[in-house]
């Protein structure tokens, strides 16, 4: 099995028009930040939010109209179950989605409403890429690989042959790695059109099982992360094989790195990816030394993150940066003190999101209980000047964030 620059154009031309050709623009203010000079490719604007739209039509139009009348079946966390689904029920074939039960609700809701038949069986994807093959053979079904299929990596390939018809002086792609299926299609593509150009993998440190078969290490992976879309055990050995020809690295990134890579492409990008959509980004902000003064394209791969997991990211990421701060204060128990207190805040220019009295629990004397406030400030150095102002009218105050 192999994958050209030939299936690849090929594999353009099919989904032409069934697909965004989403934009690839460069961010002024993510170059500053980084000391590259940055190009985002925006497959977060598909329709189902990610790339995996572009491998699983090209999947599902080789096969014919005799092959989509069996149906068709996937095993996915999300992404490539929405691509299958959507994309199946405009072509008017039955679609049979397998997902592991750890899948968040958005993916698994948001994969129902596309008209797919949703099953959750399995805690890895790996259990449910059994069941799924099991289903296969009972019902008559075309398995769709998520990412080990070459149809799928050829339409995968495709961001690579837009990015670079886009912004054709890129010197680097760094692009986020579950499975392998996008990075192989990428380089195939990349490494063809232009020889000198550097392809840089991408994986979250709890589950870096690429890095560790190209290192001959055993794979050990788990845990929880932000970026399910790379949380992947068992990596493709169609992919494997294209990553070792072609690809030059693969980073390794922490967790809080692509939180703080999802919070900047909301605060700066206003661009909404979910953790692995976010990881290329993320590499750019733990090594970036490796890329200073590189003209770095990167695939926003998705957006489909969790709203709860969003908003609390995002609150982390004010913790993060200091401009959500806690506060402790002592004060005696008399009345109009608290209302003192927070005048004093206001006026120095912090806005109070919570406040919590405490009279029982770690307090020196009943006489004088512990009140935290929570505050919202503009940064670190506005948090001390905040802290200064207390203590200089006589106020107990320490910061505990």
């Amino acid at each position: 099995m192999t994958v050209s620059i030939e299936h690849i154009r090929a594999a353009a031309q099919r989904i032409a028009g069934a697909v965004e050709r989403t934009p690839c623009l460069h961010s002024r203010t993510l170059s500053r930040l980084t000391g590259a000079e940055v190009w985002l490719k925006f497959e977060n604007l598909q329709f189902t939010a990610s790339f995996k739209e572009r491998g699983a039509l090209n999947k599902l139009l080789v096969l014919g109209e005799a092959g989509r009348r069996r149906g068709v079946i996937a095993m996915s966390a999300g992404n490539h179950a929405q691509g299958v689904a959507y994309h199946a029920a405009r072509l008017g074939t039955r679609a049979v989605i397998v997902m592991p039960r750890g899948t968040p609700n958005n993916k698994v809701r948001s994969t129902q409403v596309h008209g797919a038949e949703v099953i959750l069986e399995g805690d890895t994807l790996a259990e449910a890429a059994r069941h799924a093959h099991s289903l296969e053979a009972h019902q008559g079904l075309t398995f769709i690989h998520p990412y080990d299929d070459p149809a799928v990596v050829a339409g995968q390939g495709t961001v690579a042959l837009e990015m670079l018809e886009q912004a054709p002086g890129l010197d680097v792609l760094v692009v986020p790695v579950g499975g392998g299926g996008l990075i192989a299609g990428m380089a195939v593509a990349a490494k063809t059109l232009k020889p000198d150009i550097e392809v840089i993998g991408v994986e979250s440190a709890n589950w870096c099982a690429m890095h560790q078969r190209l290192n001959g290490l055993p794979v050990k992976v788990g845990g929880d992360t932000i970026a399910e879309g790379m949380a992947v055990r068992d990596v493709g050995e169609l992919t494997l094989n294209f990553v070792k020809k072609l690809v030059n690295e693969i980073l390794v990134v922490n967790e809080e790195t692509i939180e703080r890579a999802v919070v900047c492409l909301i605060e700066i990008e206003k661009t909404v990816a979910e953790g692995a959509g976010a990881a290329g980004l993320a590499a750019l902000l733990e090594h970036s030394a490796r890329f200073a003064g590189r003209r770095v394209g990167i695939p926003i791969c998705g957006g489909n993150i969790d709203a709860r997991l969003l908003s609390e990211v995002l609150m982390r990421g004010l913790v993060r940066d200091g401009r959500l701060v806690r506060l402790r204060v002592v004060m005696p128990d008399i009345a109009g003190n608290l209302a003192r207190v927070a005048a004093m805040i206001g006026a120095a220019g912090g806005n109070i999101v919570e406040v919590q009295h405490q009279r029982v629990f770690g307090t020196a004397s009943a006489k004088s209980p512990e009140v935290e406030f929570v505050v919202e400030t503009r940064d670190r150095e506005h948090t001390q000047a905040l802290v200064d102002a207390l203590r200089a009218q006589g106020v107990t105050a320490l910061s505990a964030s």
